[in-house]
């Protein structure tokens, strides 16, 4: 229906006229009833006839008789087909093949030239080269010849001049060592600088520890003491019905209680053990301020030396 002062929905959609329904009008069919496949069961199907075997038969093949793979062809001789293939070969031959006119001819013995196509080379030959006339070279450096000695102790053996004797003191570096100390000490204003910063709040004194030395160790003499030999009393006694083989008797009855007693503490067992008390927490600085201190007194104590010298 058309709204007030509007347009109706068939103006809307933009066609000229209200679409048909399909289903209109036809007979309603239930789901049960209706086949599975009913296009099946309309026409003509295809019936293949089952499944054929493999035989001697036409019967399991596509084709309507046995095709056989050469049929309707020649015999083809191979030797035949050779020789037609050298013919044609030969036909392009300009002339004929190639005979040497002698057979090969053999050297006579080793450096002849019988046989070669090129004969002699005249760099391979025998014959001497004309060579320069020998000039003999200058003379060699004419010496003294070698003085007798080993080196060791015997003067004038060597090439050179024999070197000049030179004072060397034996102990020169310690001399100079020792007067570089003593130049150092006299410079130096007071006594060499120590720290008195001994980490005594991070590790406890050991209180087990004693400069004292200690006692010689006293070495107890123990006495050897050789036992008699052990000789039994009487011959050893067969065993029988009152034990009279046995070392100790035959212990008595006595009636064992159900429940074992338990032994009372002593008073030496009765103490309670107790730890000794731990190291206590106490304000300490920390490791951070005592490395500025102390690289501020260094500080201050080198600027006081360089301010001195």
């Amino acid at each position: 229906m058309p709204a007030e002062g509007g347009k109706t929905d068939m103006e809307r959609i933009g066609l000229f006229s209200e679409m048909e329904y399909i289903t209109v009008g036809d007979k309603y069919v239930s789901q049960f009833n209706r086949p599975f496949n009913e296009s099946a069961s309309k026409n003509r199907q295809i019936l293949p006839g089952g499944s054929k075997e493999m035989s001697n038969l036409q019967a399991g093949y596509f084709d309507p008789h046995f095709v056989r793979i050469f049929e309707g062809e020649s015999y083809v001789n191979p030797n035949q087909v050779r020789r037609r293939y050298m013919m044609e070969e030969a036909k392009k031959n300009l002339s004929k093949a190639f005979l040497p006119s002698n057979g090969e001819k053999k050297p006579c013995g080793l450096g002849s030239y019988y046989g070669t196509i090129g004969g002699p080379v005249p760099f391979f030959s025998a014959q001497s080269k004309p060579k320069e006339k020998y000039e003999p070279p200058g003379k060699n450096l004419y010496t003294n010849p070698g003085k007798k000695g080993t080196g060791y102790g015997y003067a004038n053996i060597t090439i050179g001049k024999q070197f000049s004797h030179s004072s060397d003191l034996y102990d020169a570096a310690k001399l100079n060592n020792k007067k570089e100390n003593e130049e150092h000490r006299r410079l130096l204003k007071g006594t060499a600088f120590k720290l008195n910063l001994y980490p005594r709040e991070y590790f406890d004194t050991n209180p087990y520890m004693s400069e004292k030395p200690l006692p010689p160790i006293k070495k107890v003499e123990k006495k050897e003491t050789v036992g008699n030999p052990f000789k039994p009393s009487s011959p050893g006694k067969k065993a029988g019905g009152m034990k009279a083989g046995t070392f100790d008797p035959y212990p008595s009855h006595s009636a064992d209680p159900y429940v074992v007693k338990l032994k009372s503490p002593s008073s030496k067992s009765a103490k309670v053990f107790h730890p000794p008390g731990g190291p206590k927490s106490r304000p300490i600085e920390s490791i951070m301020a005592l490395n500025v201190k102390r690289y501020t007194l260094k500080t201050e104590k080198f600027l006081e030396v360089q301010n001195i010298i």
